[in-house]
C-alpha cells in the first residue's frame, strides 16, 4: 500500500473549539456539586439554643428577684454595692481562671497565691513604716512586692506545664502546697499578719473600703471621701455608689474582656484550647503562651491579694482559700468549657455574681450558709448539662451543613 493509499484510510480529525462545546448536551461532563437543599433550623431549636446561651443571665435575674421579695433590705443600693465588693475577690481569680480554661488547663494554686500577696504586701508595709519609711512610699512598695511574688508560682506553673508537660492539674496541685507553705512561713504560722502603723491603715481603709460617690440622708453626695462628723444614723444609712475595689476590677474586667475577645493573643488563646497541636503548626508558640497563661493567672491572684489588704488592713494565707472552687465554679456557670476552646469573661463575671448573691441572700433569710455549697454544685452539674446541650445543638448543625 502506497503513500496516497494510507492518506486515504486514515480518519479524518477534526478540531472543536472547546467553548462551542454545548454543556446542558452533555451533562456528565459539568463538575458543578448538585444543588443541596437549605439548611433549615427547628423553631424548638433555635429557641434551646437562644437558652442555653443566656440562662446564666435569667438565673441571675431570677434570684435576684426572689431573695429581693423574700429577703428584707436585699432589694438596696447598700446592699448591692457590699455583693459587689465581696464579689471582687471571686471575679478577680475567675478572670484568671477563664484563660487557664479555655486552653484546656486549670490553675488550682491561686487560692494560696492570694494569701502569699496579701502577706508578703501587709510585711512589706508593716516593716518599712516601722523602719521610717513614709506612708506612700510603704504602701507602694508593698504593692509592688505583693505582685512580684504572685508571679512566681504562675511562672513556675507555666514552665511546669508547657515545656516540662507535667498536667495542668498536678502541677498546680502541687504549687498549692508550695505556696500554702510559704504563706505561713512568712506569718511564723499565724493567721493574720497585722500591727500595721495607724497611718498606714488610714489610708487602706481609704482606699479598700471608700468609694468616689456616697449617698447620706440629710447630707446629700459626698466625693471621694466619707465626712466628718456623722451621726450614728447617717453612718447606718450611708450608701457607698461607687467602691473603689469595684471600680478597680470594672476596669480590670474590661482590660481582660478586650484581650480576650478583641486581640491576637486572645484569638491564639483560643486556637490553643480547640486544638493545641494545630495551632503549633499554624506558627502559634504554644509553650510561651501557655506560660504567659500561667502568669496572668498568678497576676489577677496577685490582685486580689493585695485588695485584700487594703479591704482588712490585713494579710492573711488563707484569704483566698475558700474562694479557690468559686472561681472555678464561676467560669463553669458563665459558660466556659471544661474542655478548652471556648468561654467569655462576661460569662465568668456572671457566674462569680451568681455566687455572691447567693450567699448574701441565704445569709439574709436567715439559711445556714453550708446551704451555698450544696445550691453551687448543683448549678455547676446545670452549667456541665447545658454546654453539652448547646454543644450538641452546633454538632447536629455542623452534620446538616
Amino acid at each position: 500500500m502506497n503513500h496516497h493509499s494510507r492518506a486515504r484510510l486514515r480518519p479524518a480529525v477534526r478540531i472543536v473549539d472547546p467553548r462551542a462545546i454545548d454543556q446542558d448536551r452533555i451533562p456528565y461532563m459539568s463538575t458543578a456539586a448538585p444543588a443541596q437543599p437549605p439548611v433549615t433550623i427547628s423553631n424548638r431549636d433555635r429557641t434551646i439554643n437562644l437558652l442555653t446561651q443566656i440562662w446564666s443571665w435569667l438565673f441571675l435575674i431570677g434570684l435576684i428577684a426572689f431573695f429581693s421579695f423574700a429577703g428584707e433590705g436585699f432589694f438596696s443600693i447598700r446592699n448591692f454595692g457590699n455583693i459587689l465588693v465581696s464579689g471582687t475577690l471571686i471575679i478577680l481569680m475567675a478572670l484568671g481562671q477563664t484563660f487557664v480554661i479555655i486552653t484546656g488547663g486549670i490553675d488550682l494554686s491561686i487560692g494560696w497565691t492570694v494569701g502569699l500577696s496579701s502577706v508578703v504586701t501587709a510585711r512589706v508595709m508593716r516593716d518599712l513604716s516601722d523602719g521610717g519609711v513614709e506612708v506612700i512610699p510603704a504602701i507602694l512598695i508593698g504593692v509592688v512586692f505583693g505582685l512580684l511574688v504572685a508571679l512566681i508560682p504562675g511562672i513556675v506553673n507555666g514552665i511546669l506545664i508547657a515545656r516540662i508537660r507535667i498536667p495542668p492539674f498536678i502541677a498546680t496541685l502541687g504549687m498549692f502546697g508550695i505556696v500554702r507553705g510559704a504563706a505561713f512561713l512568712l506569718t511564723d504560722g499565724q493567721n493574720v499578719i497585722g500591727n500595721i502603723d495607724s497611718s498606714v491603715r488610714d489610708v487602706l481603709r481609704l482606699v479598700g473600703n471608700g468609694s468616689l460617690l456616697y449617698n447620706i440622708p440629710d447630707f446629700g453626695i459626698a466625693w471621694l471621701s466619707q465626712p466628718p462628723d456623722l451621726t450614728r444614723e447617717q453612718l447606718r444609712a450611708l450608701q457607698r455608689l461607687a467602691p473603689y475595689p469595684v471600680l478597680i476590677v470594672a476596669v480590670i474586667i474590661v482590660i481582660m474582656a478586650f484581650v480576650l475577645a478583641r486581640t491576637q493573643f486572645g484569638r491564639h488563646t483560643y486556637a490553643i484550647g480547640g486544638n493545641a497541636e494545630a495551632a503549633r503548626r499554624a506558627g502559634i508558640n504554644v509553650s510561651r503562651h501557655l506560660i504567659t497563661i500561667y502568669i496572668i493567672s498568678a497576676l489577677m491572684a496577685g490582685i486580689a491579694g493585695v485588695l485584700h489588704v487594703f479591704r482588712f488592713t490585713a494579710g492573711a494565707p488563707q484569704a483566698g482559700e475558700s474562694a479557690l472552687l468559686d472561681s472555678v465554679a464561676a467560669v463553669v456557670i458563665g459558660g466556659t468549657s471544661l474542655f478548652g476552646g471556648e468561654g467569655r469573661i462576661s460569662g465568668s463575671v456572671v457566674g462569680a455574681l451568681i455566687i455572691a448573691v447567693l450567699g448574701t441572700g441565704l445569709v439574709i433569710l436567715n439559711i445556714d450558709a453550708l446551704w451555698q455549697f450544696v445550691i453551687v454544685g448543683c448549678i455547676i452539674i446545670v452549667a456541665v448539662l447545658v454546654n453539652q446541650v448547646q454543644s450538641y445543638l452546633e454538632n447536629r448543625q455542623a452534620h446538616h451543613e
